[in-house]
């Protein structure tokens, strides 16, 4: 939990298996998730359903089942800051220079079977491009930027969200596809 008089806030232990392809990014979880414990779990975020709709991740399973549903697909969750300063849960209030990477470099040397990291939001991408992917020299992974699946991103609908995130199965083993 984090402390109701602190603007500082930790983020979680990356969601990884060995079997991981593809490693979705946030930048650092919102209030509903640190309280809960739970990566994405304000109640109109829509990373959840389009997991269901895409890797048939099932919604009412409580979420260690979720997850590791996902792994089982091959799918690994992780955000690009392990601590920085934010009031409330927008990525716009993170203040500028509060920020600390998570170890990326270590992660894909212990995971090299993730080919594809995908950014949820243009914040999650500008900061996986300046603060990963170039110091590392092109030596990472370089990331593709999806749509926020953050009820804060409401000018585009869920359904063109669900589109988007469609380019996720093409990183994925075709045995992991839900066609919908």
């Amino acid at each position: 939990m984090i402390s109701q008089t602190s603007d500082w806030i930790k983020g979680f232990p990356p969601v990884i298996s060995e079997n991981s392809r593809v490693l979705i990014l946030g930048s650092m979880p919102g209030v509903a998730s640190l309280e809960a414990q739970a990566y994405y779990a304000h109640p109109r975020n829509a990373f959840w359903p389009i997991m269901s709709d895409l890797l048939g991740v099932d919604l009412k399973a409580p979420y260690e089942v979720r997850l590791q549903q996902l792994l089982n697909s091959g799918v690994a969750l992780w955000d690009l800051f392990y601590l920085c300063e934010r009031q409330g849960s927008l990525d716009a209030h993170i203040r500028k220079g509060s920020e600390q990477i998570n170890d990326f470099q270590s992660l894909f040397i212990n995971y090299p079977n993730i080919s594809a990291v995908f950014c949820n939001g243009g914040k999650a991408y500008q900061t996986y491009q300046r603060l990963v992917y170039r110091p590392m020299g092109g030596a990472g992974i370089e990331a593709s930027c999806l749509p926020s699946t953050s009820p804060a991103h409401a000018r585009i609908n869920f359904e063109a969200k669900r589109l988007a995130w469609r380019v996720i199965l093409d990183a994925l083993p075709s045995t992991n596809e839900k066609r919908s």
